[in-house]
């Protein structure tokens, strides 16, 4: 005799934080009424999915402090460039039929910023992708390429006090010595001695003496 399959359904799966799986096999169709049914309000899992994979992981809460300072550096150094910029946060970004994702945190920057400003829900067949975005500590296998098949410009990915800078070229992620959203600053050495202070000193006192250093 054959036994049948288990089948569990996907909102009875409760991950520990720092917990990570991968479901082959999944429409585009199941994933859109996966996130229809667990609906928008939802903090965790975060979910991503790429051809027929969907990915579900549960952030560590370690992984989200980073993830916030780095932003608000982020928004520090717009601020200070005088350059227009909107957080979308973890929004989900889709790719009808290929792939969607959650990113940590993301922006659009510039000219991409004023088009999304009043966005308040996205429509995949016309907005643009974000420019750029931002992962901590990633436990993620298919995060790259999930950015990839979305076209974002720009990832960066902040694990063990390391900053990486991922910039899209011909379609693929080439690790760069140089931010495109920023090539006037080493990020990669700068970023990492930011969020250590920030740990040290406290975030906002971190950030009220970059916003001077940025001002002279």
């Amino acid at each position: 005799m054959v036994a049948s399959p288990v089948t569990v359904p996907i909102q009875a799966l409760h991950l520990s934080p720092g917990g990570h799986l991968l479901i082959e096999g999944v429409t585009w169709e199941q994933y859109e009424r996966l996130l229809e049914e667990l609906g928008e309000a939802r903090h965790t899992p975060r979910i991503n999915y790429i051809d027929g994979t969907l990915e579900l992981m549960s952030p560590l809460p370690a992984h989200e402090r980073p993830n916030r300072v780095i932003s608000d550096i982020v928004k520090a150094i717009l601020d200070a460039q005088d350059r227009d910029w909107e957080d979308f946060g973890s929004t989900t970004f889709r790719k009808p039929e290929r792939a969607g994702l959650e990113p940590d945190t993301c922006f659009y920057i510039d000219g991409n910023a004023v088009l999304m400003r009043d966005r308040k829900r996205l429509n995949p067949e016309s907005d643009p992708p974000p420019d750029l975005a931002i992962e901590a500590d990633v436990t993620s296998k298919t995060t790259l390429e999930v950015y990839e098949v979305m076209g974002v410009p720009e990832v960066w990915i902040y694990e063990e006090g390391t900053l990486k800078v991922y910039v899209l070229q011909s379609g693929q992620y080439a690790e760069s010595s140089a931010s495109a959203t920023f090539p006037s600053l080493d990020v990669g050495k700068l970023i990492p001695q930011w969020v250590q202070q920030a740990f040290q000193e406290g975030t906002s006192t971190m950030l009220r003496g970059l916003r001077r250093r940025l001002a002279q």
